[in-house]
């Protein structure tokens, strides 16, 4: 008898660790939203950063900012070590989320525009819905992969569309970015059932400034910064929007409603990364802009009510 409710309590803890809990849901959808709202305003703040900043430099500074906040919070809040079996996902998270994505779409932004670069947000919700599947073992229904599909089509065409359809020498970056960057979004939700995604966030920072402080001290020695308002506001953004507020309110959001529905509200930043294009740096939308608008949000609306 103590086997079998044994056995009973791990199935439970289980398939509440791999399913989201329904309490915490519109919450959840709001968090997600606002880590949303604060990566759409990645690559115009980096485009501004980029003004001032060389790519290495500009990388290795947010993140060392970053580190310093989240380190703060962690120590103003006495907050433990993670416990071992933790650290390889949060390994992961630091490669994938706090280096790797920022550097090679940094890196991409140096000869695309950001309209091109947003392609790979447009396909970042369905590899990582596609992730979580192989990592996590969900298993969404028929009709959220369809929304799914659909709406990273409609954003994939959207992106070439704006960018004239022409390939550029940055797509290998960004198609690089977009896996690194699956890869620590599905960890960090996973991480952040069992632990708070500020959390999360916070150590993955902190473990990475051995290598984070070196590599700013050395590129802005070699390359140093020309500051301007905006190459300021850009990386300071980059460091406390979209590199640690960004992040924890997204890793809170995917655990309360899970990894695939919160990855695909995803399928809106392209969208928005366009708006603030305009309205930061002066590019020019086509008329398909509020069409494709249009089409993303009935594929959210559909991707939210599928039960998996």
């Amino acid at each position: 008898m103590r086997v079998q409710s044994s056995a009973t309590t791990a199935t439970r803890i289980a398939v509440d660790t791999a399913s989201p809990r329904p309490s915490r849901a519109p919450a959840g959808v709001l968090q997600a939203a606002l880590g949303v709202v604060a990566f759409s305003l990645t690559f115009p703040a980096t485009a501004w950063g980029l003004e001032g900043f060389g790519p290495w430099a500009l990388v290795a500074l947010r993140s060392v900012l970053a580190a310093l906040i989240a380190g703060g919070c962690l120590l103003a809040l006495r907050v433990p070590p993670p416990a071992r079996r933790h650290w390889p996902g949060i390994a992961v998270v630091a490669a994938g989320v706090v280096l790797g994505y920022p550097l090679l779409t940094t890196l991409a932004l140096e000869t695309s525009t950001t309209a091109h670069a947003a392609v790979v947000v447009g396909l970042l919700p369905l590899t990582t819905a596609l992730l979580s599947a192989l990592r996590v073992g969900t298993r969404p229904s028929r009709a959220f992969w369809a929304a799914a599909l659909a709406g990273a089509a409609a954003v994939v065409a959207f992106t070439v569309l704006q960018s004239g359809g022409a390939l550029t020498s940055a797509d290998l970056y960004l198609f690089a970015a977009l896996l690194v960057c699956a890869a620590g979004y599905t960890e960090g939700g996973r991480l952040a059932r069992v632990l708070p995604g500020w959390q999360v966030t916070g150590w993955a920072l902190v473990l990475c400034l051995p290598l984070t402080v070196p590599v700013a001290a050395v590129a802005l020695a070699h390359q140093p910064p020309q500051l301007t308002a905006h190459s300021v506001v850009g990386v300071l953004w980059v460091a406390a929007g979209s590199q640690f507020l960004g992040l924890v309110v997204w890793y809170r959001g995917m655990a309360a409603i899970g990894i695939p529905k919160a990855s695909q509200l995803q399928l809106a930043q392209p969208l928005l990364t366009l708006v603030w294009s305009v309205l930061l740096l002066g590019e020019h939308l086509t008329p398909a802009a509020p069409l494709t608008a249009a089409a993303v949000l009935v594929c959210i609306a559909v991707t939210q009510r599928a039960r998996g």
